[in-house]
């Protein structure tokens, strides 16, 4: 079973096989016991179909560098997931994005020079081979319903995907976005504020300052929505760092402030 092409795989993913019938026939997809795999993650990529769903549990903030992409932060450090129980389960009642609801397939190219993609999967995460319990993927040398499910729903996921460049470019036009910074004071460290950069966001001055015709496009195309989404999640950042605080996963502040956040 050849692997697909993978000189960088994207996070979570170790190894990437195509989905096929003739090596998978009698192959099962399971379900993954506890979320061991985002455990140690801070910030998961979104599109912009999840920004409102996202917003009420997590910061929407951008990476930085020439060609952001946005993130939901779980955490403001590295390696701080503050939405994992003791039990490495995700907390019940939030949003999971669609990121992590794929994993461990995805579609990929696997010819350089060909536009068309294939159902791939990891099959490192574990969850997926020859068992007893489980989906099938194949019968009779056919995909399953619950395969085909996999399949559209991956599909859906590069759609957004594409949408989601689609606005990023919108926001490099209206050259609206600013290197964010955020500085938190804990009560028993007053004089030792916990400095978060490295990542970016909507300058709000900027967006204030917009000729009243491009606002009225923005509203008409739902851009505005999106980046009101965005500017309203800011919000939540003291009440990750909270989390934790009260889960005693916040480092010692030093001269130059805390980790970045979005330094994923």
């Amino acid at each position: 079973m050849a692997s697909a092409p993978q000189p960088q795989l994207p996070l979570f993913y170790k190894d990437l096989l195509p989905l096929n019938s003739r090596d998978h026939s009698d192959w099962k997809a399971g379900s993954f016991e506890n979320a061991n795999f985002l455990a140690s993650t801070h910030a998961i990529p979104l599109t912009v179909d999840e920004f409102v769903d996202a917003q009420r549990n997590y910061p929407i903030v951008f990476t930085a560098g020439d060609n952001p992409l946005p993130i939901a932060l779980f955490g403001l450090n590295e390696g701080v997931n503050t939405f994992i129980d003791k039990d490495n389960k995700l907390e019940a009642g939030v949003y999971v994005p669609a990121y992590v609801r794929r994993f461990p397939f995805m579609l990929a190219k696997l010819q350089k020079d060909s536009e068309d993609m294939s159902l791939c999967f990891d099959p490192s995460a574990g969850v997926i081979g020859k068992r007893d319990d489980g989906n099938a993927l194949f019968e009779n040398g056919e995909p399953t319903e619950y395969t085909q499910n996999v399949l559209d729903f991956c599909k859906k996921f590069e759609e957004a995907g594409q949408r989601t460049r689609q606005f990023l470019d919108e926001l490099k036009k209206l050259d609206i976005l600013m290197d964010g910074e955020i500085a938190i004071t804990r009560n028993d460290m007053p004089d030792k504020p916990f400095v978060y950069r490295g990542f970016r966001m909507v300058d709000e001055k900027k967006l204030r300052e917009l000729p009243a015709a491009t606002v009225e496009e923005m509203n008409k195309s739902g851009i505005a929505m999106l980046i009101h989404a965005h500017l309203f999640s800011l919000n939540l950042m003291r009440t990750i760092f909270e989390r934790q605080s009260a889960q005693g996963k916040v480092p010692t502040p030093n001269a130059n402030g805390a980790a970045a956040p979005a330094d994923a």
